[in-house]
């Protein structure tokens, strides 16, 4: 428990001295798509019975929890290419499980930062949702999800270029097609069928239900839960050849 503490906290360490460039950081695109897909849309565009906005609202939440929760994978990469700091941990009498545990919460916890900078940006526009126990659990299973696919990934990359490509490949797609921006029903059958496979689909639909007063749906959380808990086993699994 202490080894991922001292994880954990090296990473907020690192994020506290550059905590209001992060904040900034994070305010910006929800701001610009609030602005522009908000004000743009307007008030009389409704989607079952909701504004746009706030229909949108929860979108966002899942899409900067998402990119957020994965920018650890960063970290990792400057770390051990840039700082020589992976080659520490694996000098130390430390378990990989440890290590991954601990980076895993730190990106959990970026997440759970740029979701409540994106609520009081919600506020400042006037719109007020539900965020309940099944909203904060629908950000956290995001988040792990996507912090688990981070460590793995950043494991397996081979220059701290090559992170760029992976989020162009895994992030961005799901950014844009993950039911963030408009409702999926809105889209052809095939492309519906395919879109049930992204993670980030059944975090928006959870996080939107749960900010909307609603019970989300419990086979979206079983799901997110199964693939985080299966993308944390592959990410122990990637530390451990990356160690080897």
């Amino acid at each position: 428990m202490k080894c991922v503490l001292a994880i954990y906290l090296r990473e907020m360490l690192i994020l506290r001295k550059k905590l209001f460039k992060q904040i900034a950081s994070m305010s910006v695109s929800p701001l610009l798509y609030l602005i522009a897909f908000g004000f743009g849309m307007g008030h009389d565009v409704r989607i079952n019975d909701r504004t746009y906005v706030e229909f949108l609202i929860p979108g966002l939440i899942a899409m900067s929890s998402m990119i957020q929760a994965f920018a650890i994978a960063s970290e990792i990469n400057i770390a051990r290419f840039y700082w020589r700091i992976f080659e520490e941990f694996q000098a130390a009498p430390m378990r990989n499980i440890s290590y991954v545990t601990g980076e895993v919460m730190a990106g959990i916890t970026r997440a759970l930062i740029s979701s409540c900078v994106i609520i009081v940006i919600a506020w400042l526009f006037g719109v007020v949702l539900s965020y309940n126990l099944f909203f904060w659990l629908a950000v956290t299973l995001n988040a792990f999800v996507f912090a688990s696919l981070a460590v793995c990934l950043a494991m397996l990359v081979k220059s701290h270029a090559d992170q760029a490509l992976l989020t162009n490949f895994f992030i961005t797609p799901m950014a844009f097609l993950g039911g963030t921006f408009f409702p999926l029903d809105r889209m052809p059958d095939w492309a519906q069928t395919i879109l049930q496979i992204l993670p980030l689909t059944h975090a928006a639909r959870a996080i939107r239900a749960s900010a909307f007063g609603n019970v989300p749906s419990l086979f979206s959380c079983l799901l997110l839960a199964l693939i985080g808990g299966m993308l944390f086993i592959l990410a122990f699994y990637c530390v451990n050849q990356a160690k080897t």
